[in-house]
């Protein structure tokens, strides 16, 4: 089997991409980050999603980017809540290259593991407006990856599959649920309560939501909140 390094938070859109490069015959090596972000809980999500897959191996690494600031997920700022995310401009929940610091990481793994393959979940419809969540940003990482590693310069292509990068939060989810993904033991929210538990209002919260009602799902995190 192939071996592809996936790129795993704990939330849903993670969990679905590293289930698709399963589905398509990768054997796993999972790469979970901490970057100080004030949604500690989607590390234990991390873990319990990487169980559920049998990845063959994951590995968390700690970079700390509450040092560089500018977002409100590594600092102590408000995170908007009941927001339009319709509307125009980069929410302060974007933390500055984290998409770029992330897949970096992933790609000297990936080098030391002679894998070919790196999947991340990033999303250009139903997202927050994160400008490294853009095809243009995908397309860009591998033209980088031949130029800046050892294997590229002696020929080796990288891939960097993006597989829900075209498709709604609804689309998403039917297509995790079509491979029987438990949804409940993901975590979404940006901001939740020291228990752990969703404030069902940032962005993440309210794209979640939407996403499994367009679906035509329930949302197994709901459930659990209403038994």
């Amino acid at each position: 089997m192939p071996r592809a390094v996936v790129l795993l938070s704990g939330g849903l859109d993670s969990y679905t991409a590293a289930a698709i490069a399963k589905a398509e015959g990768f054997a796993l090596h999972a790469l979970t980050i901490a970057y100080g972000q004030r949604h500690t809980r989607e590390v234990d999500a991390a873990r319990a999603v990487a169980r559920a897959l049998v990845v063959e191996r994951h590995i968390e690494i700690g970079v700390d980017l509450r040092a560089i600031g500018g977002s409100s997920l590594t600092s102590d700022a408000p995170v908007p809540r009941d927001r339009d995310i319709a509307g125009a401009g980069i929410p302060s929940t974007y933390v500055p290259a984290r998409n770029t610091v992330f897949l970096a990481l992933a790609l000297g793994w990936a080098e030391v593991l002679e894998a070919r393959d790196i999947f991340i979940g990033v999303n250009a419809l139903d997202y927050s407006g994160y400008p490294d969540c853009r095809p243009a940003f995908i397309r860009a990482f591998e033209s980088l990856a031949a130029v800046a590693t050892r294997a590229g310069v002696e020929g080796a292509k990288f891939h960097v599959h993006a597989p829900l990068l075209e498709m709604s939060k609804a689309d998403i989810i039917r297509r995790g649920l079509a491979l029987h993904l438990d949804y409940g033991l993901t975590h979404s929210c940006y901001d939740p309560d020291s228990s752990g538990a969703p404030c069902g209002r940032c962005d993440s919260c309210q794209l979640r939501a939407r996403g499994f009602a367009d679906a035509g799902a329930r949302d197994p995190l709901s459930s659990a909140r209403e038994a």
